[in-house]
């Protein structure tokens, strides 16, 4: 089922869903449907599986030069994606990205997801690897979630990258694109930012998440700016609580954003982590029910595999 269809079904009830992250090479499935199963008694309307790009690691030779040697850290996301369906009833959300793909291995992914029943896809540009100053994208690959926007709803009008093909199979896939309240790290300013985001959603992006945020006005400001754009897909915030002191520092500088400063300095003055922990749940509890309160279609939890301080603010806001 669309992630459209089930924003359109949902009345005036706020949809709950949250983000995992596959296992590492090498990981124990179990720990995910750990992660899961607490999670299931507030009826996720979809699960997102995120993606991460390729890095390199340098393997030695006997004569002492080094191979720079591929490897990825999370494989399985197809198959995870097509397991949840399975297993939960739920739609899961594969998260495509540009970085490490070509067009062919996007096009062979995107049969993949549909053979295996998947509807939904995030369409994303993906992280610069570790040892890249920037973003760089695969030769022959897309440069950006706007050409990979375009080559999904290419697919869904049965346009193949090999023009030869006739009678191709016509895919149905339901695009979303990332959004950035507090702009992303690469755009040069806001306004060009939601520009950017304008041409996703006309390019085919049909619901848009947000990166995690901790000042509410802040969503608000955006989402207003969005729709005096022109941009009426729904808009879906992303949700994160801090739960320890190190994420004041790392937070901000991962993923462009701010913390309020009612928040850190109630973090700066908790006694230990677990007071940390305690402060950073309730204030998303209250951010929560100040964004249902507003009317969003769904908040979207970002679990980061853990799934205890999602489920204690679930219980306190749904």
């Amino acid at each position: 089922m669309k992630i459209t269809d089930h924003i359109k079904g949902r009345g005036d009830k706020t949809l709950f869903s949250f983000e995992i992250l596959p296992p590492l090479k090498g990981g124990n499935v179990a720990q995910l449907w750990e992660g899961i199963d607490p999670l299931m008694d507030f009826n996720p309307s979809f699960i997102d599986v995120t993606y991460h790009r390729e890095d390199f690691i340098l393997r030695k030779r006997t004569d002492g030069s080094f191979d720079r040697v591929i490897t990825r850290k999370r494989p399985g996301t197809v198959s995870i994606c097509a397991v949840i369906q399975q297993r939960y009833k739920v739609d899961a959300v594969p998260h495509l990205i540009c970085g490490g793909f070509t067009k062919e291995d996007t096009e062979n992914a995107l049969i993949e997801l549909h053979y295996v029943g998947i509807d939904n896809i995030l369409a994303l540009r993906g992280d610069a690897r570790k040892e890249d100053r920037f973003f760089i994208p695969e030769e022959g690959g897309n440069k950006n979630a706007l050409d990979l926007i375009y080559q999904i709803a290419n697919m869904n009008n049965g346009i193949y990258l090999d023009e030869a093909l006739t009678d191709a199979a016509v895919t149905n896939f339901c695009s979303g694109a990332a959004a950035y309240p507090e702009k992303h790290a690469d755009a040069p300013n806001m306004e060009s930012d939601i520009n950017f985001l304008k041409r996703k959603v006309d390019a085919g992006a049909e619901f848009v998440i947000t990166q995690m945020f901790f000042d509410n006005s802040r969503f608000f400001q955006f989402v207003q700016r969005c729709r005096e754009r022109g941009i009426n897909v729904p808009i879906i915030p992303g949700i994160k609580p801090i739960t320890t002191r190190k994420q004041l520092q790392t937070l901000p500088a991962i993923f462009n954003l701010e913390i309020p400063y009612e928040l850190s300095q109630a973090i700066e003055q908790c006694k230990d982590e677990k007071a940390v922990r305690e402060t950073g749940i309730e204030w998303a509890i209250q951010q929560c029910k100040e964004l249902v309160k507003f009317g969003v279609p769904v908040l979207h939890f970002y679990t980061m595999g853990k799934s205890e301080a999602t489920r204690r603010i679930a219980s306190a806001v749904f």
